[in-house]
Formats: structure tokens, sequence, C-alpha cells
């Protein structure tokens, strides 16, 4: 009995590990969300002005134009190379804390399983302790009629 209040605790310890995993972890992704929108919007950018640009191309249009919208495309590739490295170092450290949860939740369910294991133990052996009372009861019954 003593040993399972012990893997209880050492439960409890391990469950708030993997609550404390599990906040970093959501942590780490809405950091990955919010970067990889960013970087969406940008691409978003690019396309938008890469249209204008085609336009400006196909029709008649002031050189001056033509060589800000070129500027102003590699200004976002700039911003989007930026963006990319964001993005994956994000993503590096959302898979990272998805690891260490994942740790976290396997050393939750070692440590179930242990306590239930435990338990059935228990109870089989309390099973087997009232078994044998019950047989010692049984035989001295016999016994007292048998001499009585």
């Amino acid at each position: 009995m003593a040993e399972t209040v012990v893997f209880s605790k050492i439960l409890h310890v391990r469950e708030n590990e993997k609550k404390d995993a599990q906040k970093i972890y959501y942590q780490a992704m809405d950091v990955f969300e919010k970067v990889a929108s960013e970087l969406y919007v940008l691409l978003k950018k690019k396309e938008t002005a890469e249209e204008i640009y085609d336009q400006y191309i196909q029709t008649t249009t002031a050189l001056d134009k033509i060589i800000d919208q070129v500027n102003y495309i590699e200004q976002l590739n700039q911003q989007i190379v930026m963006v990319e490295h964001n993005v994956h170092k994000a993503r590096t450290d959302m898979e990272t804390k998805q690891l260490k949860l994942t740790d976290a939740h396997v050393e939750v369910k070692k440590f179930e399983k242990i306590i239930e294991l435990r338990r059935e133990t228990e109870a089989n052996e309390a099973k087997q302790v009232e078994k044998a009372f019950m047989d010692e009861i049984s035989m001295n019954q016999y016994l007292s009629h048998k001499n009585g």
C-alpha cells in the first residue's frame, strides 16, 4: 500500500510536469502561428506587387513606377527571407516542445500503469488472505462440529 502512495505522489509530480510542458508547447505553437501568418501576409503582398509589376510591364507606364515596384518587390523578398528564417526557428522550437510534451505524457502513462498493476496485485493479495482466512474458519467449524 505504501508503494502505491509513493507512486501516486510521483504520478502527481509527473502530471504537473506534463501540464507545464503542455503550456510551453501551446505558447510555442502560438509563436509559430504568428510568425507563419506574418510570412503568409508578406507572400500575399509580394504576389500582389508582382501582379501590379506585370500590369506595368504590359502597359505604358512611367519607368519610375516600374523601378519603384521592382524595389518594393526586392524589399519584400528580403523581409520574406528573414521571416522564413523565423518560421523555421519557431517550427523547430515548437517541435522540440512537442517532443518534451510527448515524453511527459509517456511518463504519466507509465506511472498510471505501474499504479494500476500495484493495485491489482494488492487486490489479489487481499483476496488470497481473505481466502486463506475463510479456509481457516471453515476448517475450525468443521473440526468443532466433528469434535463437538
